[in-house]
């Protein structure tokens, strides 16, 4: 029997890639995407795109609107995306307070009633935009919280926050998809919803870079 897990699936470059990559490793993804009050819905496209290729029975696209407790670029378009900014080591305005918290507890909750230990997010700490819950420090935290705080954390002691991109650059994360023939072209990374990517969000200069170093096309370029 395979070992399931929980996973996150935005659509984008690196969760898509995350799910290509437990499915390689034997895994049975339960998958859940978050439309969560977002300024366009490419991402829910894509997610249930690439959901449909591998053939995942159970997505589900929760529903949660941020909109009114939380204040981000993503959740407003009056705030505006940030274009070309090259200070990358500052927290943005595309940062949604809290988004990581919000999202694993919903993925705990869910993991814990189907009695699923494992839970996977596609976070990387090398190449990111200052988020302070894409970090190593806070998986950790988040970990040991949901072993303390749940009936299945206290019964087996074992509940695993997996994140093995965790240490990965996007140049690495391209590589892995494109060795497990993720179909890039089906997922989808730009803060903007436009019929294309913008090219200059963080989002997708970080995807540019990453698809650069790795001499790889991308299908959307």
């Amino acid at each position: 029997m395979k070992e399931k897990v929980v996973t996150l699936l935005s659509g984008g470059l690196d969760s898509s890639t995350l799910l290509a990559y437990l499915i390689d490793n034997g895994y049975e993804p339960y998958v859940i995407t978050f439309e969560y009050g977002q300024i366009h819905e490419k991402e829910i496209i894509s997610a249930v795109a690439i959901a449909r290729h591998y053939g995942i029975k159970n997505h589900k696209i929760i529903k949660i609107n941020m909109k009114d407790i939380a204040k981000s670029a993503l959740l407003d378009r009056n705030t505006g995306i940030p274009m070309d900014r090259y200070v990358m080591n500052e927290i943005p305005v595309t940062y949604v307070p809290a988004r990581n918290i919000v999202f694993l507890s919903i993925a705990l909750s869910y993991a814990e009633s189907e009695n699923i230990e494992n839970i996977a997010i596609g976070a990387n700490a090398i190449d990111y935009s200052g988020y302070p819950d894409c970090r190593e420090d806070f998986f950790k935290l988040f970990e040991e919280m949901a072993n303390e705080g749940t009936k299945m954390g206290l019964s087996y002691g074992n509940i695993e926050i997996m994140r093995p991109f965790i240490h990965m650059s996007k140049k690495d994360i391209v590589l892995l998809g494109n060795s497990l023939h993720l179909p890039f072209e089906k997922t989808w990374s730009c803060y903007n919803g436009n019929e294309k990517p913008c090219m200059h969000c963080d989002s997708c200069i970080l995807r540019s870079k990453g698809f650069k170093e790795a001499n790889v096309t991308d299908p959307l370029v």
